[in-house]
């Protein structure tokens, strides 16, 4: 837990423009605290590795430490918790994230560690289809009690939380602001609901300017605050898929919920899925499966109802083979079906894409 002359130090770092946060942590485990960083000479600075010039010529701008003492008296007034990267609270997985801020600032009842974390992001422009995948997955997750954590934005963000939220589930909401304001303003009706039941996570300060850029920094600890990130919904451009590559660049995995190939808010996780960047989703058990997370079957009670209720002709024969069969090799369906198998083999996975049919190893296929 930093000290407040030391907090007052860290602070100060966080302002010097062009330091950035992974040579700030070299400078740090270099020369043992902020404060010392301050009154070390600039020649012993200049050898910690990555650290030039450059990175250095604003350190001593007195401006610093009056800002950082005017932002501990906002800290203080509005009670807000600050975490340091190197204490024992700093969330855990963002601490091995090689960017991670130096300093985050909280607000709410947060409780991360030995906790199941789960980042959700999509769309601001959300779907009926995304809305009903989103309540209905974090439903089948509720009895494992994970943390679900996105970014307070309109769309897939927000219906996270308020889902989350109904479930009684733990949800961080990641800022892109201070905590001065609320983002959308339209969300701050529900700013007393994510206090109670989780809270909200920074690294701006409240007199930081609210700019775009600020969304691909928050996006990094969306990303990094979790196991997995979860992509619902997403155009073929879109901040959720930097939040997803960034995922994969922290090696953290990555799942994507498919959709019809001519709907505009499935064209990103579409090929998020077919450049094996992302892996296809259509239930929690499939989270629970590539995270190797331990559940009783007993407690598991995903629901059944499917969110693409046309099926085609031919789609409800091969439904029905599995209906009676359970699972069954696909050579087999072919043969139950009359049909070729390559034609056999396209309408399974059509009828996976629905979220309808699981495959097994060695071409057997069951009903979810």
């Amino acid at each position: 837990m930093l000290l407040k002359n030391e907090l007052l130090y860290t602070l100060a770092l966080q302002r010097v423009v062009n330091l950035g946060d992974i040579s700030a942590k070299k400078l740090l485990h270099k020369i043992g605290s902020a404060e010392a960083i301050f009154t070390e000479k600039k020649s012993h600075l200049l050898k910690v590795d990555g650290v030039g010039n450059f990175k250095l010529k604003n350190l001593n701008k007195k401006t610093h430490l009056i800002e950082a003492e005017k932002e501990i008296k906002f800290i203080e007034k509005n009670n807000i918790s600050f975490s340091y990267f190197m204490d024992e609270k700093y969330p855990t997985h963002l601490k091995n994230c090689i960017d991670g801020p130096i300093l985050i600032f909280s607000k709410g009842n947060i409780r991360l560690h030995n906790k199941k974390i789960l980042s959700i992001v999509g769309t601001r422009k959300i779907t009926t289809y995304g809305k009903l995948f989103c309540e209905n997955l974090i439903e089948e997750l509720t009895p494992l009690h994970p943390v679900i954590v996105s970014g307070y934005a309109y769309g897939v963000d927000i219906m996270a939380h308020k889902t989350s939220i109904k479930q009684k589930l733990q949800t961080v909401a990641c800022l892109a602001h201070g905590m001065n304001q609320t983002y959308p303003k339209a969300h701050g009706k529900y700013n007393e609901q994510v206090l109670e039941n989780g809270g909200f996570i920074t690294e701006f300060w409240s007199n930081d300017a609210f700019d775009r850029t600020n969304f691909l920094r928050r996006n990094r600890i969306i990303a990094g605050l979790s196991e997995a990130t979860i992509v619902i919904e997403s155009a073929e451009k879109g901040g959720s898929l930097v939040t997803a590559d960034i995922a994969n660049s922290y090696h953290r995995e990555v799942f994507a919920v498919p959709g019809r190939s001519t709907d505009s808010q499935s064209q990103g996780c579409n090929n998020l899925i077919k450049t094996q960047q992302a892996h296809l989703l259509h239930s929690a058990a499939d989270i629970i499966y590539h995270l190797g997370w331990q559940i009783k079957e007993a407690n598991l009670k995903p629901k059944q109802t499917s969110l693409f209720v046309e099926l085609t002709t031919e789609e409800k024969t091969i439904y029905n083979i599995l209906k009676e069969n359970k699972s069954e090799l696909l050579d087999a369906i072919a043969i139950k079906a009359q049909r070729p198998t390559y034609k056999v083999a396209t309408l399974l996975l059509d009828l996976e894409l629905k979220g309808l049919v699981q495959p097994l190893p060695g071409k057997v296929f069951k009903l979810i």
